[in-house]
């Protein structure tokens, strides 16, 4: 799918299909590898944004992909993190192949990689305020430069770059009330796994941000520091695999670890749906 061409198609007011002030039931979820994802596509994933905007209250959500997934096996606070969001999409197509398999189907994936270009363009048509946050040093700046140059109108409210690590608490007390006085309606937050989301749902009443979300690379994206997988090569699935190729020595290991992962996950599930046949069942009535 051609993120680009979703987000033109579903930016209109008409195709949200809610009004303002209507309460909207939460995503259906389907279990996979432990997470509970929302089952919408990229369309409807805008377009429930969109009403988190409206709706004003303090919120983020996650683009969740097999690495996540196993972060959250591994680190018992994600359960919670997880709860707090809004919803979890399907930011990996391991996840989504895993859905099909296991007879759960996700519709397709949805990136945070994609997201970033198409709730700006609907920022840039509604109004709304954008906020971004971490990444390398120049990163952010260079991105807001390139998605301002392509959304003529889009407000960028603030671009900062923060070592968490190295803030005292009264810096990062400050740094909240930047973003909070700002008054985003969008904040991106490129502070990698589980980093952001962590910091999301510490520190979502007081950011007071409606739509929130981390998403990692994507802003090396957006800026042109790293290269993304021509579409062709997204739309078979194996972007993974280009970014392997990319940085054998990053992300090798994590990429064996994840697959270990997968298969030990699937092997799991796939007995839970399918338990063996007792050796004395055959026997039975003979």
């Amino acid at each position: 799918m051609n993120p680009m061409l979703t987000a033109n198609s579903a930016s209109g007011a008409a195709s949200t299909g809610f009004e303002d002030g209507l309460d909207l039931p939460p995503p259906e979820e389907v279990e996979v590898l432990g997470l509970r994802l929302a089952r919408m596509g990229f369309a409807e994933t805008v377009d429930r944004v969109e009403w988190l905007i409206r709706r004003g209250k303090p919120a983020f959500f996650i683009t969740a992909n097999l690495h996540y997934a196993r972060l959250c096996e591994r680190d018992a606070r994600l359960g919670a993190v997880n709860r707090k969001a809004a919803f979890l999409t399907a930011d990996g197509m391991p996840l989504v192949w895993a859905s099909r398999v296991l007879g759960r189907p996700l519709p397709e994936r949805v990136t945070g990689a994609d997201l970033v270009w198409a709730l700006c363009h609907r920022a840039a048509q509604k109004g709304w305020r954008v906020f971004l946050l971490g990444g390398g040093p120049g990163v952010a700046q260079q991105a807001a430069v390139v998605l301002q140059a392509r959304y003529p109108g889009l407000r960028i409210v603030g671009v900062e770059v923060p070592v968490l690590e190295e803030l005292s608490p009264a810096e990062h007390a400050r740094l909240l009330e930047r973003i909070r006085k700002a008054k985003p309606e969008l904040l991106f937050v490129a502070f990698g796994q589980p980093k952001g989301e962590l910091w999301l749902a510490e520190h979502l009443e007081a950011l007071g941000v409606p739509a929130a979300v981390q998403i990692g690379a994507a802003l090396d994206f957006v800026a042109g520091r790293r290269r993304r997988a021509p579409g062709w090569i997204r739309r078979i699935g194996l972007e993974w695999f280009w970014r392997f190729l990319g940085e054998p020595a990053r992300l090798g290991r994590r990429y064996l670890a994840d697959g270990l992962f997968l298969l030990r996950q699937m092997g799991k599930s796939l007995f839970a749906i399918h338990p063996p046949v007792p050796s004395n069942f055959l026997g039975k009535g003979l």
